[in-house]
């Protein structure tokens, strides 16, 4: 293959991803106006911005840009690899996103909420709000600048991806309760439990549509997008247990690997492929051993029948 052929696949690679990631922040939003409406709450950084935005009589979408430009010109200064076009998407869209969800909700549904309202906005919201974020984090093009945060802190202050990520989500917590945001039930799931759904989105459908993605990029074809519609429905319900802990490890992926990391999961991954050439080296030799065993045996048979 040329080189201006892998660029042009790369470059392709890079826009459907794009449009891939948008989707997801899209959905995300979505999500997060559903609990919002449902007055469940909201996660952490969303629910300050919502307190804030709304003691300055500044929409959300606006005010959220300019606290993640703020936050990212630290995130650029201390660790510019974790900023990608991703970044760009969820810090610019997320917010709007959810100004523009949140009017169309009040235009279409004009009843007052109830409890029952609430729950199933809730849930719905949960659900797309997890699914966003694994559709979001799959393209692995840059992280939104709060999630950059704690994985910076834990690299600098050589403390514990897990411990500054607690701190960092209770320090934002108890900053939307003063300003008054929107902290609720969802804020606690989306916080700490929400591992095992994001954990199902990834291993259901995200994972997979990346991966037809990258091969309808190398091979466009009406055909490669068939097998990968195909692929995205052949996925069944199961939820992980060990929600906190996954929770962690989804959070730690959104922000990326640190180079020490990323050194560790090559070796990993390294190994896992010398011991997967092993084991069919093994499966042949075995293979083949049968099949002399078959054939010496069919030979015995034919001479004893002669």
């Amino acid at each position: 293959m040329s080189e201006s052929l892998e660029n042009k696949h790369h470059w392709l690679e890079i826009f459907l991803k794009s449009i891939f990631s948008f989707v997801g922040v899209a959905i995300l939003a979505l999500g997060a106006t559903l609990c919002k409406v449902g007055n469940i709450g909201l996660d952490p950084f969303t629910a300050v911005n919502i307190g804030i935005s709304h003691k300055l009589n500044m929409s959300l979408g606006l005010y959220q840009l300019i606290a993640n430009a703020f936050i990212m010109i630290f995130v650029i200064l201390l660790d510019r690899k974790k900023i990608g076009i991703g970044t760009v998407i969820n810090m610019v869209g997320a917010g709007f996103m959810i100004d523009w969800f949140s009017g169309l909700y009040s235009s279409i549904f004009h009843f007052e909420p109830s409890m029952l309202t609430s729950v199933v906005n809730g849930i719905l919201g949960l659900l797309l709000f997890t699914l966003g974020t694994s559709l979001y984090m799959s393209t692995n093009l840059g992280v939104a600048p709060y999630d950059a945060l704690a994985p910076i802190a834990s690299t600098r202050l050589h403390i514990k991806y897990r411990f500054c990520r607690v701190a960092q989500d209770i320090g934002f917590m108890v900053a939307a309760l003063f300003f008054g945001g929107p902290i609720g039930l969802a804020t606690i799931i989306i916080s700490f439990f929400a591992g095992p759904l994001i954990t199902f989105w990834d291993k259901s459908l995200s994972d997979r549509l990346i991966s037809g993605l990258v091969e309808f990029s190398k091979q466009p074809s009406g055909k490669s997008i068939g097998h990968g519609v195909t692929g995205a429905g052949r996925f069944t319900y199961g939820i992980v247990k060990k929600s906190y802990n996954q929770t962690l490890e989804i959070q730690e992926k959104l922000s990326q690997y640190t180079d020490l990391q990323l050194q560790l999961k090559q070796e990993q991954a390294r190994q896992d492929f010398e011991d997967a050439r092993k084991l069919v080296i093994n499966s042949r030799k075995m293979y083949g051993m049968l099949k002399r065993e078959e054939e010496r045996r069919a030979k015995d048979d034919n001479s004893d029948g002669d």
